[in-house]
């Protein structure tokens, strides 16, 4: 449970103002559309989030030991200083395409997800949890929960949410659990 509670908070609260929150925003506006684009949010998080899961399970069996914990806290307060900088979207890159909203937005969702923070923590939580189906359904859960009212409420909600704030709190959140990993592998907890 806490690996699916923690992967759901860290995720959701990276994901505001991420650029995959900007690209729903893009595609809702473009497509007026919202049902296939939630649905091709869904779809390309499940996939992308079950591989990163993946890696960080397999990674943390097959690199044991100490310095591998260490390796996962430090990229964790690694994670709190890429939270700060804000991300960019190129409107470009969420043109409609004749494939229809679902199909456009799995695929763009699938892509710009890749090397995103979002995904780095999904590997870095599977990696600390040992379970791919609680952090992928965690994150999967996270990534929902910031991106359904993007596609719902659209610019509306960037308006409302104070994004520094939110980068501070998540950086804030992302820099506790690396201090708490690295205490608790050097024993001090």
């Amino acid at each position: 449970m806490e690996a699916l509670l923690t992967s759901t908070a860290v995720v959701a609260l990276a994901e505001i103002g991420d650029k995959t929150q900007l690209l729903a925003i893009v595609l809702a506006t473009r497509f007026k559309r919202p049902v296939p684009i939630v649905l091709g949010i869904l779809v390309a998080t499940l996939a992308n989030h079950f591989l990163a899961a993946l890696v960080g399970v397999q990674a943390a069996s097959l690199l044991e030991g100490q310095w591998f914990r260490y390796l996962v806290a430090a990229s964790f307060i690694l994670m709190a200083g890429w939270t700060l900088i804000p991300d960019t979207f190129d409107e470009d890159e969420a043109r409609p395409s004749r494939f229809g909203a679902f199909l456009t937005t799995l695929i763009a969702f699938f892509f710009v997800e890749m090397g995103d923070k979002t995904q780095i923590a999904t590997i870095a939580l599977g990696a600390q949890f040992h379970s791919v189906l609680a952090v992928m359904s965690g994150s999967t859960l996270g990534m929902m929960i910031a991106n359904v009212p993007a596609v719902y409420l659209g610019n509306e909600l960037i308006k409302r949410i104070p994004l520094t704030t939110v980068r501070i709190v998540t950086a804030l959140l992302f820099l506790v659990i690396g201090v708490w990993l690295l205490l608790q592998t050097a024993g001090l907890l």
